[in-house]
């Protein structure tokens, strides 16, 4: 019995020795690729910085990287920040590279909305939902509610923020915002979240840790998150009673409308918006879609998180850059003013509408330039149907996942330049001082391709709203100490929020 214990003490011995070995040699920078689990101890233990660690790695390999996972997982991913690898991808061979299986399983609590569906069934989402934001009165609701949402929610928040002189949580106050403005233009019916009593909103919460949980899912093993699951523990126990509360709020949206429209009762104001909501439970069976409740959750869910995260996480970076770039905020207060009327007074609190901020050229290439150093949506995650040689020459296979990281994308001096940790405005302006278009895998903010973003123009016609408004009559400043960091969800928001103290500029 002796001679065997000496024996397992000589293997523990020796393994132990090897992992040494392995965690004190030079990886150059790399993530260790460990025996048997790959590089997942790293990627793990890296968790709270995964997006800068993303970029280290993408600076260090020229772009494109192979991580190991798991011997027993399956999750060798390819992570690639290559513009010629992203056109390829996303447009050039764009039938072999659905969003796949796994990524309907990562986020299945999306159903199968049109971030989720891929082929015929995404053809279908987008075409019908295209036809709503294209419509005419579509855009006016949105102008609109874009409008009525600031005048009458966002500006008295501000100004109690600043008669009574407290901090603000600004993230917080956007992200009620563009809820509010997203339910309304989704639903047709305002949740009135943004208030001065701030009070709780479950449905958004839920929506934070249903990314958060997402995220994780893109990590660990699918053994143990879908281990996780089953026994209701970790971060899946927060999906599921995330998953709970959306539904609930969701179906409570879908059972008023059905009875408002079956009675006849919607108000005169709501007949004339267009929500989607109603849109498609008027038009569609004209449209050929089956609008059951189950589809109407999922198409609801997907816009929802589409319309309230992506705007503002967007809006919460930009103040915050435009804050720290006195130059940038000198500018565009020049611009703004510009914009005013020389039959009106200068110089005093005013509010600007959609169509007055139509030709802002130099806010606009501001908001790009905040989008490619923040983009609300880090990484993209696709997964190759038969075996590919990418341009770059990695060989990819159905087995392996693709992941497009958009946040170190935005910092890569090969695509950007040496200057491309600086928050340039000027990057997007032409010599002829009109706005200059990036191609689309290279600005991959607003996807590319066939999949390229339906609500673009809805977002910054938000975007231009809010932030020529705030700029123009308040002074924001953070409050001293307070950490900026990115999160770690598949939204980019700011990890301990955006505190700040703000003032009005004109009495």
């Amino acid at each position: 019995m002796a001679i065997i214990g000496v024996g397992y003490i000589e293997i523990f011995l020796a393994m132990l020795c090897y992992f040494l070995f392995h965690a004190l040699k030079d990886t150059k920078g790399y993530p260790r690729n460990w025996p048997i689990f790959g590089t997942l101890p790293g990627t793990l233990f890296n968790i709270r910085k995964i997006h800068e660690r993303a970029t280290m790695i993408m600076r260090r390999s020229g772009g494109t990287y192979l991580s190991k996972g798991p011997i027993f997982a399956n999750m060798d991913t390819l992570a690639t920040v290559d513009p010629a690898n992203v056109h390829y991808i996303m447009s050039q061979n764009f039938m072999n590279f659905p969003k796949g299986p796994k990524f309907k399983e990562f986020f299945d609590v999306l159903g199968d909305g049109i971030f989720n569906s891929d082929m015929d069934l995404w053809k279908i989402q987008r075409k019908t939902t295209h036809s709503l934001i294209t419509h005419q009165q579509f855009h006016k609701f949105l102008i609109k509610t874009s409008r009525h949402k600031v005048e009458k929610g966002l500006i008295p928040v501000l100004d109690h923020v600043c008669h009574k002189g407290v901090i603000v949580d600004l993230q917080d106050l956007f992200q009620r915002f563009t809820f509010d403005t997203t339910c309304t233009l989704v639903t047709g019916y305002d949740p009135g979240c943004v208030s001065i009593d701030f009070p709780d909103v479950p449905f958004s919460k839920a929506m934070d840790d249903a990314e958060e949980a997402i995220l994780v899912r893109h990590i660990m093993p699918e053994v143990i998150w879908r281990l996780q699951k089953l026994l209701r523990i970790g971060e899946e126990k927060k999906l599921i009673k995330a998953w709970e509360t959306m539904d609930t709020v969701i179906g409570s949206y879908i059972s008023k409308k059905r009875a408002e429209l079956k009675t006849n009762q919607l108000k005169e104001e709501d007949a004339e918006g267009f929500d989607l909501l109603t849109f498609y439970l008027k038009e569609g069976q004209n449209l050929g879609v089956n609008c059951d409740d189950r589809f109407l959750r999922d198409t609801i869910l997907n816009l929802m998180i589409a319309g309230r995260d992506t705007t503002s996480s967007s809006l919460t970076w930009f103040i915050w850059l435009v804050t720290k770039n006195p130059q940038v905020e000198k500018k565009l207060r020049e611009e703004i003013n510009s914009i005013i009327p020389e039959e009106e007074e200068h110089g005093k609190w005013r509010l600007f509408n959609v169509h007055e901020l139509n030709k802002s050229v130099y806010l606009h290439g501001a908001l790009c330039e905040s989008l490619r150093l923040y983009p609300p949506v880090p990484i993209q995650h696709k997964e190759p149907l038969q075996e590919d040689t990418l341009p770059s020459g990695h060989k990819v296979h159905p087995k392996m996942k693709i992941l497009f990281s958009l946040y170190a994308m935005g910092r890569m001096e090969f695509i950007w330049g040496k200057d491309c940790l600086e928050f340039k405005p000027e990057r997007w302006i032409s010599e002829r001082g009109t706005i200059k278009h990036e191609p689309s895998y290279k600005f991959l903010t607003f996807n590319a391709g066939p999949r390229t973003c339906l609500g673009k123009e809805v977002a910054f016609t938000q975007m231009k709203v809010v932030a020529a408004n705030i700029i123009h009559n308040y002074q924001v400043e953070v409050v001293e100490g307070h950490p900026i960091e990115p999160n770690s969800s598949v939204i980019l928001y700011m990890r301990h929020g955006f505190k700040v103290r703000i003032s009005r500029r004109w009495t």
